[in-house]
């Protein structure tokens, strides 16, 4: 399995997964034509993408869906209740609705509930063979009962949205403030090293830090407070900060 950021930060979020059979996106927060530009400077015709995961329909995690699905027809695995959110912008017989595990072709997705302010919210296990990637943007805690299962896997691509003194001390109005540091609203860098730091394991070979803000953080910040949390542990695992704007190198897991 392969997998590449391709954006990630408030101005949009998606992410590519391939294996030998099977190309999906995870999120498509983009416009149509920035995903099919970062598809095809992989050498990936867009046609190919078999099917779209969406983890929440807020615009920076469906900005592109609906050009992308009238050219190049993948199908779209969602939620009824994200379907309800949608079903103005997107036909029903695009969309398989999911409710617990499901295959797209030979990746297994398994999906969980995160906590955040839209109709509904899933992160996402995507696992081929023994490779397994865990994708968790958007939440503002992650209930301990998904530890066992999100445990111990292969790569990670893990929200650090904000520092918060950043946060705090920075220009946003105070009900803002308020929304990004509650239960239903994004990890801290503090808040992602600490359940990074339950979830790792020996078999763990990436991390890649996701959704960070412009505005309250920065990669320099959010990836000193994993790294001095990996540390702490004696982990050593490849690390890297996702681009509002520029794609990860293709990482093969």
């Amino acid at each position: 399995m392969k997998f590449s950021v391709l954006a990630s930060g408030s101005t949009g979020n998606a992410t590519f997964v391939e294996t030998k059979k099977t190309k999906v996106l995870i999120d498509i927060g983009m416009s149509c034509l920035y995903i099919e530009k970062k598809l095809k400077n992989m050498d990936i015709d867009p046609d190919e993408i078999d099917g779209i995961i969406i983890t929440h329909t807020h615009t920076d995690h469906i900005a592109g869906l609906k050009v992308f699905l009238k050219k190049h027809h993948p199908t779209l695995f969602i939620t009824k209740k994200m379907y309800n959110d949608l079903k103005n912008v997107i036909y029903k017989d695009e969309c398989v609705f999911i409710d617990g595990k499901f295959m797209i072709n030979d990746i297994e997705v398994t999906p969980f509930g995160l906590s955040h302010d839209a109709p509904d919210t899933n992160g996402y296990i995507l696992t081929n063979g023994t490779s397994s990637l865990v994708y968790v943007t958007d939440t503002g805690y992650i209930n301990n009962k998904h530890f066992d299962l999100l445990s111990n896997k292969t790569a990670y691509i893990f929200e650090s949205n904000h520092d918060v003194k950043m946060l705090m001390d920075g220009s946003y109005q105070y009900h803002l403030k308020q929304r990004i540091i509650s239960d239903r609203g994004h990890l801290s860098n503090k808040d992602s090293s600490y359940y990074l730091s339950k979830l790792i394991g020996n078999d763990t070979k990436y991390i890649v830090l996701a959704h960070l803000s412009k505005e309250n953080n920065t990669p320099d910040i959010a990836l000193k407070t994993l790294l001095n949390m990996l540390d702490e542990k004696d982990f050593k695992i490849a690390t890297l900060v996702a681009s509002p704007n520029e794609r990860t190198d293709l990482i093969a897991i």
